[in-house]
């Protein structure tokens, strides 16, 4: 039979379906493009916007159009959410919650056929941790790995602790033994993924900053990428290790902001303040110049005013990030700011959300420039008969396209800097 699999999301997601595929293949299932005629077909969605969740309900529908005698299971964020509201998609044949999703293979191996819709979720208080890894392309470059999952935050504005359950963590004697495997894999970059991650802890005792220790500490023909990290979990041994890492360590760092307002940051719940923010991202930049950051964050949370925004405006202008990713703010049920007061209407939403999206063009556009005539590192990823080129990510995170012939190694390679070209830059194969 034919299993056709999607993921909305997270990078967690993307490791998390993966461990599906080899499932179903282990159970004699064939994987084929999702889109294309199946048999069987399972979605992973995500919830952390009203966005998420609409357009997971049009992927379902979607796929049932193109499959319509395809039995269709539903996982993920938005199915541990509202396992009622997904049950209700015509065409849905199952829900699964956290706790059963990597049972997803086997349950729907014995539910096939069934008359009604069936709905696995459970509690997911104590969860343990699930390891998985993934490949973001099929060109065999890079892997996300996950070590942490689970978040108890508890932000106002998130239900990621109500989908995903309790931080949790992969034994630390286990890190090192699944990025080996990776690299028999034939991959030279691995993103090191979690939920919250530098919420890292080990049963061992062990931290984040071990972590990162630990791996800066082998030799490897492999470079670790950090995923995003928050901010009060960014410590100055983390940012040593990674200044002084000999290759290991990427010097790029993706850190949460939300808001640039102390007052919308205190009513976020979040557990640091814009000046300490302000400071971090000033203190990486003069341990590792070239450093690639970005930056989430929210715009018109209930109650920002014209001067909550211009707060976080001006901070964000005045700091050396290199791109932000912007999310207009989303009611969520069962969140507290859901029920706050004085809520921006949803067209001032969407023109400050504008106003940082140019922002971040400006910001990219600088950090670009800022590599004219340097040497960077590259993995070859697509490439394009056409010119000739290849497009690739360099350790600081940086879009580089070069050219090369077409048979160029899936290796680590050295390309001078020569120009800009809108969202890439430009450079010479050394």
């Amino acid at each position: 039979m034919r299993v056709s699999l999607h993921t909305l999301g997270c990078k967690v997601n993307y490791a998390e379906t993966a461990v599906l595929k080899d499932k179903f293949e282990e159970l004699g299932y064939s994987i084929t493009e999702f889109g294309k005629e199946s048999d069987i077909i399972v979605i992973n969605t995500c919830s952390v916007t009203n966005n998420a969740d609409v357009e997971a309900r049009k992927l379902i529908r979607r796929a049932k159009r193109q499959s319509p005698n395809a039995f269709l299971g539903v996982m993920g964020c938005y199915a541990q959410l509202k396992p009622k509201e997904v049950a209700a998609i015509d065409g849905v044949d199952a829900v699964f919650g956290q706790r059963e999703k990597f049972r997803v293979p086997t349950l729907i191996h014995d539910i096939l056929g069934g008359e009604k819709t069936q709905v696995n979720v459970s509690c997911i208080d104590d969860l343990p941790f699930d390891a998985a890894l993934t490949t973001d392309n099929e060109m065999r470059t890079r892997a996300f790995f996950k070590v942490q999952d689970g978040c108890n935050y508890f932000c106002t504005f998130c239900t990621i602790p109500h989908a995903r359950g309790n931080s949790r963590s992969m034994d630390f004697d286990r890190i090192i033994p699944n990025i080996e495997k990776i690299i028999e894999s034939g991959y030279k970059e691995v993103v090191m993924s979690g939920i919250n991650l530098g919420d890292y802890k080990a049963k061992t005792g062990e931290r984040f900053k071990d972590v990162v220790n630990l791996i800066d500490s082998k030799e490897m023909d492999l470079r670790i990428r950090i995923s995003s990290i928050e901010p009060n979990l960014l410590n100055n041994e983390i940012l040593d290790t990674v200044a002084n890492s000999k290759g290991n360590l990427c010097p790029h760092f993706h850190i949460p902001l939300q808001s640039g307002s102390p007052e919308i940051l205190k009513k976020m719940r979040r557990r640091y303040k814009a000046d300490y923010y302000a400071e971090l991202i000033n203190n990486i930049k003069s341990k590792i110049p070239h450093c690639g950051i970005g930056v989430d964050v929210i715009v018109g949370f209930p109650g920002e005013t014209n001067e909550h925004f211009l707060e976080t405006y001006s901070l964000l202008e005045s700091l050396p990030v290199s791109y932000l990713h912007v999310f207009t703010y989303s009611e969520r049920d069962n969140t507290p700011a859901v029920e706050y007061p004085n809520p921006v209407p949803v067209n001032i939403r969407k023109e400050r959300t504008q106003l940082l999206r140019d922002l971040s063009v400006k910001k990219q556009k600088a950090f670009y420039g800022q590599q004219l005539g340097r040497v960077l590192t590259v993995i070859p990823e697509t490439y394009n008969s056409e010119d000739n080129t290849w497009k690739s990510w360099s350790e600081n995170y940086v879009r580089v396209k070069f050219s090369a012939n077409s048979n160029l190694k899936k290796d680590f390679h050295r390309v001078r800097i020569t120009s800009t070209l809108g969202d890439y830059v430009l450079g010479e194969l050394i």
